[in-house]
């Protein structure tokens, strides 16, 4: 990719990617509830439990800029980063006056784009579908990845290798 256009984007989503829809095999996650309740899960969330505390590691590992794509706005620097060794992140600021998306779009591909300014991006997500793949193919002039994660297993190896590849060669893919 041209070296004007800067590091790709990695937008991340919380659930149904780090935090999946199932319990994660006994081992890979941490019990968080035992945390003093001054600590990063005050919240007594229970599904922080099915946080993988190596996903941290494993995303500043990629070769691109992580950004939070989620609902739990702020919430994603302030509990679940501490849990996972993320720093503080930038986080996309949903706006509230969202026109409705076009048939089948999500409500988040045209704030992603928009947010990417141009950049190459990968979107991690569980919700993302050929709709949102088109869209962003026909409106964003860069390269852009929209990974669907499986909701059910959360973020794998597999998801974080696709990840990686086209990083390495997104400028090929497109």
């Amino acid at each position: 990719m041209p070296a004007s256009v800067g590091r790709s984007l990695i937008f991340v989503d919380i659930d149904g990617v780090l935090i999946p829809l199932r319990a994660r095999p006994s081992g890979v996650s941490r019990r968080w509830s035992d945390r003093a309740a001054d600590g990063p899960d005050r919240h007594g969330n229970p599904l922080l439990d099915r946080l993988d505390p190596a996903d941290g590691r494993r995303l500043l590992a990629l070769p691109g800029e992580l950004v939070w794509a989620s609902t739990w706005m702020a919430e994603a620097n302030t509990v679940v980063a501490p849990l996972i060794g993320l720093p503080a992140l930038p986080v996309v600021d949903w706006p509230d006056d969202v026109e409705g998306p076009p048939r089948g779009v999500h409500w988040k591909t045209r704030p992603l784009a928009r947010w990417a300014a141009g950049r190459p991006f990968v979107w991690l997500d569980d919700e993302t579908s050929d709709a949102d793949r088109r869209w962003v193919a026909a409106h964003h002039p860069q390269p852009a990845l929209l990974h669907r994660v499986d909701p059910h297993m959360g973020l794998t190896g597999i998801d974080l290798a696709a990840v990686r590849q086209w990083l390495d060669h997104g400028d090929e893919v497109g």
